[in-house]
């Protein structure tokens, strides 16, 4: 049953962990803004493009924001109890450490597995929208910018110079166009004193409304005659410019599917099973393919003819070589013939290699994937055991102390969590030692941090490090008498 304990210790815990979340996603979202601002800025796009992107990319910082998260709140709750004694009143009470942590513990394996089914089935689509929309945003060509006094070449076949443009932007002074779009030179070329940039409503198109100008053209004559010039002034001329290419373009999400980061654990786990059938046909093959250029490797008659006649026993020395053996009259042809067959079947294994490190790589990279599904879960229920006697050593709450602890345990643990993934995809260890590695090195910390929070150590405190500091001290001083 529940009781009147364990309700004070989760209300005491999820709001914490509610802001910190929170805090950390926040965070970790800026961070990505400030990596691709200078990607995306300058582009034109709009509100929504970027609040789409935002919203996509934030629930693919879950995974990362919800074990500091809870790491971060567990130090607090537990440092706030101990600051207020609260512990200490608990403990007096009979109440063990373990007793008191069960309850937090089942709640964080309860956000664990709901950590499972969103990295499993949220995730995968939230990198599918993301990654593409990026993709899209990253290669999307800049807003169309004409500057007073230069040449603007953004739109494909024309150049344009605005000698003035006026402080309200749309009014324009000695504006020349060259036109290339007939794909023989400046043929065609527009001078206007004055005019305006007017912008279609739907944003497809820019009208220049120019006036008191000429149009020129020079267009080739036919054969033997020459080029024909055609000026023509106006009064008033508008100058319609497409720009359907400076809008986002978006790419089929079909083409991103295949990628690991878009797959959920049953996905994953068929294409390893694909993955490692065709690495053993790889292997199967590689007879099949030298077959026709080495007799002996051959399944068929002639190779097992071949086999039939080797000695049983190897042959350490030979009176005479194979191309002595020959006639002269053919040892050039045999060893030219040779020579082909060896290049062409150097050629196939080496096509054959390349093609079984891509799906080595391509394996490696789905096998770790598949772990990450289930190590964000672990990473949950081990940030707590560690976050939890921390807070009750330190006995300090708020962010000061505990922040600057949560942060030190996670840059650790997520820098060992990088490393072991970087040798798992590049085939130094396993993929599943890689994953479980910062795991498997962080849990026994976890279990002396319980131990030495349950003995109410003070390794923690300034007290227990000034009596350290006396008794080294005084051992120094009778020493030196």
């Amino acid at each position: 049953m529940i009781k009147k304990l364990d309700i004070l210790i989760l209300r005491s815990f999820i709001g914490p962990f509610i802001v910190t979340f929170f805090i950390t996603l926040f965070v970790l979202v800026m961070q990505f803004f400030w990596l691709y601002m200078d990607e995306l800025i300058g582009k034109g796009l709009g509100t929504w493009l970027i609040v789409q992107l935002l919203f996509f990319m934030s629930t693919t910082m879950v995974p990362l924001a919800l074990p500091l998260g809870i790491l971060l709140a567990s130090i607090m709750t537990f440092g706030n109890m101990g600051e207020n004694f609260e512990l200490v009143a608990i403990k007096s009470a009979g109440i063990s450490l373990l007793r008191f942590m069960r309850p937090l513990l089942l709640f964080i394996i309860f956000i664990g597995a709901l950590g499972f089914l969103f990295n499993n089935n949220v995730i995968p689509f939230a990198n599918l929208k993301a990654l593409s929309l990026l993709y899209d945003l990253r290669n999307s060509k800049p807003a169309l910018n004409i500057r007073a006094g230069q040449f603007n070449s953004d739109i494909k076949d024309y150049s344009i110079r605005v000698g003035e443009k006026d402080n309200d932007g749309k009014t324009i002074r000695n504006v020349v166009i060259y036109d290339h779009t007939s794909g023989m030179g400046n043929e065609k070329l527009v001078l206007a004193k004055q005019g305006q940039m007017i912008p279609s409503p739907d944003k497809q198109y820019m009208i220049f409304r120019l006036k008191d100008g000429w149009r020129y053209d020079e267009s080739a004559g036919s054969s033997g005659q020459a080029n024909k010039q055609i000026r023509m002034y106006f009064k008033s001329w508008d100058k319609v410019f497409d720009l359907s290419s400076f809008r986002v373009s978006r790419t089929n999400e079909d083409l991103f599917k295949d990628a690991y980061q878009m797959m959920d654990v049953s996905q994953l786990t068929e294409r390893i099973d694909s993955l490692q059938r065709h690495q053993k046909r790889l292997r199967n093959n590689v007879n099949t393919y030298l077959g026709p250029y080495i007799t002996i490797l051959s399944k068929g008659e002639d190779g097992k003819a071949l086999v039939k006649k080797m000695p049983s026993k190897p042959v350490h020395k030979y009176d005479s070589t194979f191309v002595q053996v020959i006639n002269d009259t053919l040892r050039y042809r045999v060893t030219q013939l040779a020579a082909s067959q060896v290049r062409n079947s150097q050629s196939l294994v080496g096509i054959t290699a390349v093609d079984y490190k891509i799906h080595t790589d391509n394996y490696l990279k789905f096998n770790v994937e598949w772990h990450r599904k289930f190590t964000l879960s672990f990473a949950c229920v081990l940030l707590f055991l560690i976050g939890a006697p921390l807070g009750a050593i330190i006995r300090k709450g708020g962010l000061g102390m505990p922040l600057v602890i949560a942060v030190a345990f996670f840059v650790v643990f997520h820098i060992m969590s990088i490393t072991g993934e970087k040798l798992a995809k590049t085939g130094a260890v396993s993929p599943a030692i890689g994953m479980w590695l910062a795991t498997a090195m962080l849990l026994p910390i976890a279990f002396i941090l319980i131990q030495q929070a349950r003995n109410d150590s003070q390794i923690f405190t300034k007290e227990w490090y000034l009596r350290v500091w006396k008794r080294i001290s005084g051992i120094w001083s009778k020493k030196a008498a």
